[in-house]
């Protein structure tokens, strides 16, 4: 049927050849490559939420509002919801018609090229191994100060590498292990630890509302839009690249704060593309993966919005503290409860944070390694569980010695400007699959293309261009490293290309 049709012939063409969406799924089919379908509509949205709702419900809520927007952060995060559903809703298309382990590694194959694929497969194993890094150190901040509460005290030297002491972080570096057996075990026993901690971390975010809505004092949110106040901005490589390029300084409060915070609060929600990761276990992708992404969205942004409306009317915003705000708004009322329980909900909630970036990033480099760009050993599945345990093994025990000795501080920009380059070839993809392969059946479509699409570029590259150049060097190493890889090894052993000579 697509012998006849440009796309196959355009798969021939060097490093842009493509894989049909025909191809991807027959080698779905294969016996040692095939994932096991065991995930429904809910498991997936319970992933996405999981994976979403972390400490910047508790931490970056309160932050922006003292900083950017005042009150109004409950518009930023408003306005950064949409913008994520822009590349939500080339996401779902995109997962309802190539259901297949790998995401936007797996979509550009099938749209944009091989080479392409390879860049932002490679941009993914770096994006969700560090985002897991950056996590799980941040776990392991909030078990050490509930130790510390109890009486209990880690040496520095199993503590981690802080203020210049050099150390090992152990808690990080078994949380990851743990979750890494978890994940080879399979996907249902993950996605039903996954439940039980998306259940527990989303009711204490229930109370904390109800709770601090008697707490709220409507002279607080006066003015809701603060006055604007002109940024200095960063210099040299600190600068935003929009700054470097353009002159432009970023503005605080204000209508423009509401829109620069929106760029900041924009990373309380990465993570709702890891649910497309998991579309080849889903056993009705078509229609399950679209309903699990944006229902994450959905319900990820209601309790963000309702998370800052609370934090901005219990305290003032510019009284707020920037470390912990919402738990500190509880102490400064005199409820040290509700304070430890939202540090509980925080330490609970990045526990499935971990894991299921632990899943999206084993499920790319299986989907790499499958079509033989990276070494088909990682491609097996294990006999019993159906899970990718060699890829999954492999990249566990990297993440956790990574963050064993890593410092969050340097690394959590690189995940956010790997997940907007994402979005970006995303919302390309959806526009180039609907010209050249206008027969596929898609059962979710994204409405009004190429606006949606192209709205969707131009905001993921503003986001962008306000990241620091430095990210943008760091980032540009990377992708080096990855185009020497590629090169050495990923061009003559990819399947693709044994299959047109």
């Amino acid at each position: 049927m697509s012998s006849s049709l440009p796309e196959p012939e355009g798969r021939r063409r060097g490093l842009f050849r493509t894989k049909t969406v025909e191809e991807s799924i027959r080698d779905t089919e294969e016996p040692e490559h095939a994932l096991r379908k065991s995930l429904s509509a809910l498991d997936l949205t319970v992933f996405g939420v999981g994976v979403i709702i972390g400490t910047g419900i508790f931490v970056l809520t309160g932050k922006i509002a003292k900083e950017s927007a005042g009150p109004a952060v409950a518009l930023s995060f408003v306005v950064a919801g949409v913008v994520c559903a822009l590349a939500a809703l080339c996401y779902a298309e995109f997962a309802s018609t190539v259901p297949v382990a790998g995401s936007a590694y797996t979509f550009s194959y099938a749209s944009l090229g091989e080479f392409p694929a390879w860049i932002i497969g490679w941009d993914l194993v770096l994006e969700l191994a560090l985002a897991c890094a950056v996590v799980s150190v941040g776990w392991s901040g909030y078990i050490r100060s509930l130790l510390d509460s109890a009486g209990l005290h880690l040496p520095q030297s199993l503590s981690g590498t802080h203020e210049g002491n050099f150390g090992f972080d152990l808690l990080a570096c078994i949380l990851v292990l743990v979750l890494t057996a978890v994940l080879v075990a399979g996907m249902k026993l993950s996605s039903r630890v996954t439940a039980v901690v998306v259940g527990i971390k989303v009711t204490v975010v229930l109370l904390v509302i109800i709770v601090g809505a008697f707490f709220i004092h409507g002279a607080n949110y006066q003015p809701f839009v603060p006055e604007p106040v002109t940024g200095s901005g960063g210099s040299g490589w600190q600068a935003p690249l929009v700054q470097s390029l353009f002159g432009f300084t970023p503005a605080s409060f204000g209508v423009m704060g509401i829109f620069a915070a929106a760029a900041v609060v924009f990373f309380a929600f990465i993570g709702f593309d890891i649910v497309a990761t998991a579309a080849e276990e889903a056993r009705n992708p078509q229609r399950d993966v679209p309903r699990g992404i944006l229902g994450s969205l959905l319900i990820c942004t209601i309790l963000y919005v309702a998370v800052s409306i609370v934090v901005t009317g219990m305290r003032k915003y510019s009284k707020l503290s920037t470390d912990a705000p919402l738990a500190d708004a509880f102490k400064d009322l005199g409820h040290p409860f509700w304070a430890g329980l939202i540090s509980f909900g925080a330490a609970v909630g990045l526990t499935s944070v971990c894991m299921i970036l632990l899943l999206g990033q084993s499920r790319v480099f299986f989907a790499m390694s499958r079509d033989g760009l990276l070494p088909r050993v990682f491609s097996t599945v294990h006999p019993r569980f159906g899970t990718p345990y060699r890829s999954t093994i492999v990249l566990g025990v990297v993440v956790a010695v990574v963050a064993g000795f890593t410092s969050i501080d340097v690394l959590a920009e690189l995940v956010n400007i790997g997940t907007l380059f994402a979005f970006v070839v995303v919302a390309l993809g959806v526009v180039i699959l609907r010209r050249t392969r206008p027969d596929l059946t898609r059962s979710f479509r994204t409405p009004l293309v190429p606006l949606v699409p192209a709205l969707s570029v131009l905001a993921s590259v503003w986001l962008m261009i306000n990241l620091t150049a430095e990210t943008w060097l760091r980032f540009a190493v990377w992708m080096a490293i990855g185009l020497v890889l590629y090169f050495v090894y990923g061009r003559s052993h990819s399947r693709m290309g044994h299959r047109d000579r």
